[in-house]
């Protein structure tokens, strides 16, 4: 039987796990040597993590190091996709936890450890980019410490093992201004300090923590053996969520994970972690276990979602110009298959028939799902993200996040204003240099369109991360957004004519002959109050000659949002309308006579 290692990486955003699961990778020669030179991350691999440079979905791999086998999961830094953390560390015996030796232990990174700790696995702090100026490796040690501290660690886990070094630069230590010329030391604090996986005997058990999709296969069901191995052929049953349905079934084929990919086996034994074809209608946190006598294993919980956004069809004048999928039925459909695999999402069907009310952990967790959708060809509406109410005790509660915002010292009254004014209070202030850390504790509805405002307040230097804390009572009413908006009351083309003469009113949105539609919206009113427009006026030709009956037009570039800022700017009666290659804001009542009679 072969020696084996499971273990997950976890770390705030950006701070290198997937550099470290790629410099792994190479060191045990799995790749050929065309692939270490394109400077690509390998897991990284849809457009989308590559494009925004963070994990969206965690992905196995293997490495083979002195006989032994190390099964690595590399994870998702983000809190807004801690559905997929929390059942990856079902997986794992132990954890590298990954800290940057310059910014310390940040929000996220006390998110993911919290649940590591509390499922009693085993760390090992890897210390990174010591390479880095001004970075403190001995304090950040400290830092660490103190969080597994508070965070209740037992003893055993505060017995941890420290490694320093650069993942980018290929490189590990013991001692942080020591460099070596591999990443060996890692490899083999690994095979010394995390536990082989339990071998138990017995009737077989497998969780299902993940799963894959493949067209030609279908869907495959990942998990770690706990009790029993199990074979090619092997009649089972499938135990679901509830304890009480069973479905009797049978494994077609079974692979293992090696290097990038999967090979098949015969059988699996007691530890491994394998992917299964052949089963059907299974969900995440079923069991598979024995044919006969079934003992279903418990199932993950799973933290609740916070917001809520209506996705609906795209019935704006310009429907269908350029999306493949366009009716309800396509919508439906999609959430139908993101639901199977993303598991923090709900979808509750909306007032109409046409909408869809869909949950999930944050304006990213959405947002990535709506960018996924509009690549794959569809055209829809999202309306105003809302967060989840609820009555506890009879009291009004709302989702409540721990926020950090790092900035330069001077901005930093500005920064407090900014989250005062949207209920945040101050609970912590530290000085570092000349960078300032704020921590605040902020209801989610404040964080809703905060971030374009801070950046722009800070000349683009704050970085800004939260993390949910829980459900606590209702703060007030918070001051959101206070500008109007600026809306076409044509539809045709936009003019540079019509754009310069109306440019003191506020700034717009749209260039010069872009088509745009009645109920539009197409800038921001320097007022609070919406105004309508004609842009689509072309200048009279006339025959002056005289001087200055010509002027030149100069027209100030436009604001183009990016979809997470499009979603958190609208109003509560306006909609983002998203196809494959645009993206407008508009009224929900196009009719500006409608509108006046709806404010009534």
């Amino acid at each position: 039987m072969q020696k084996l290692r499971n273990i997950a990486i976890i770390a705030h955003v950006d701070h290198g796990k997937t550099t470290l699961v790629d410099k792994m990778i190479m060191q045990s020669h799995v790749l050929r040597d065309n692939a270490k030179n394109s400077g690509e991350l390998i897991l990284d691999n849809n457009d989308l993590e590559r494009e925004r440079g963070i994990t969206i979905l965690s992905k196995n791999v293997s490495v083979i190091y002195k006989d032994c086998k190390i099964n690595i999961i590399d994870t998702p830094g983000h809190a807004d996709f801690g559905g997929e953390v929390e059942r990856v560390l079902n997986m794992c015996d132990g954890v590298l936890l990954l800290v940057d030796a310059f910014e310390g232990t940040m929000p996220q990174t006390r998110f993911v450890l919290q649940k590591a700790l509390s499922l009693g696995k085993k760390p090992i702090v890897v210390i990174n980019k010591v390479d880095k100026p001004n970075c403190r490796p001995e304090v950040v040690n400290e830092q660490v410490f103190d969080l597994m501290f508070s965070l209740g660690a037992t003893e055993e886990q505060l017995d941890y093992k420290t490694i320093y070094g650069s993942a980018k630069q290929g490189w590990m230590s013991h001692v942080w201004n020591q460099p070596t010329d591999s990443i060996s030391p890692l490899l083999d604090t690994i095979l010394d300090e995390i536990p082989e996986p339990a071998v138990v005997e017995g009737t077989p058990q497998m969780l299902i923590t993940s799963l894959e999709y493949s067209s030609y296969i279908g869907r495959i069901a990942v998990g770690k053996v706990t009790r029993g191995e199990l074979k090619t052929g092997q009649n089972v049953t499938l135990a679901k969520r509830d304890g009480v349905t069973m479905q009797k079934s049978r494994i077609k084929e079974l692979m293992v994970f090696e290097g990038l990919g999967k090979k098949k086996v015969d059988a699996v034994p007691c530890g491994e972690i394998c992917a299964l074809i052949g089963i059907d209608g299974f969900e995440i946190g079923d069991t598979i276990c024995d044919y006969e006598n079934p003992e279903p294993l418990p199932p993950i919980a799973i933290d609740e979602p916070t917001m809520s956004m209506l996705f609906t069809i795209n019935n704006s004048p310009f429907f269908g110009k350029d999306g493949k999928y366009v009716t309800s039925r396509h919508i439906k459909e999609r959430l139908d298959r993101e639901l199977e695999k993303n598991l923090a999402l709900r979808v509750e069907p909306g007032a109409n028939a046409d909408s869809f009310i869909v949950f999930g952990r944050g304006v990213l967790h959405l947002s990535v799902l709506i960018e996924t959708m509009r690549r794959e060809g569809y055209e829809l509406q999202v309306g105003q993200p809302k967060v989840i109410v609820k009555e506890i005790d009879g009291k009004k509660c709302e989702p409540i996040e721990e926020m950090t915002v790092d900035c330069p010292q001077e901005y930093s009254g500005t920064v407090i204003e900014l989250a005062t004014k949207r209920k945040g209070t101050l609970t912590n202030m530290e000085t570092n240099g000349d960078r300032t850390r704020l921590e605040f504790t902020i209801p989610s509805r404040g964080i809703i369109g905060l971030r374009s405002n801070m950046l722009t307040a800070t000349a683009g230097e704050a970085i800004m991360t939260h993390r949910l804390k829980g459900f606590e009572p209702w703060t007030g009413e918070i001051e959101m957004r206070v500008n109007g908006s600026i809306i076409s009351g044509e539809t045709g083309t936009a003019y540079a004519y019509s754009i310069d003469k109306l440019q003191d009113r506020g700034r717009f949105f749209i260039s010069p002959m872009e088509q745009v539609y009645e109920g539009q919206v197409i800038g921001e009113h320097t007022r609070q109050n919406d105004i309508t427009v004609n842009v689509t006026k072309a200048k009279q030709l006339t025959n002056m000659r005289a001087s200055g009956s010509d002027e030149k037009t100069s027209i100030a570039p436009p604001k183009v949002f990016s979809l997470e800022e499009a979603l958190e700017y609208i109003k509560e009666d306006e909609y983002v309308e998203v196809t494959p290659h645009a993206m407008r804001l508009r009224k929900i009542l196009l009719n500006e006579t409608d509108r006046k009679r709806a404010s009534k």
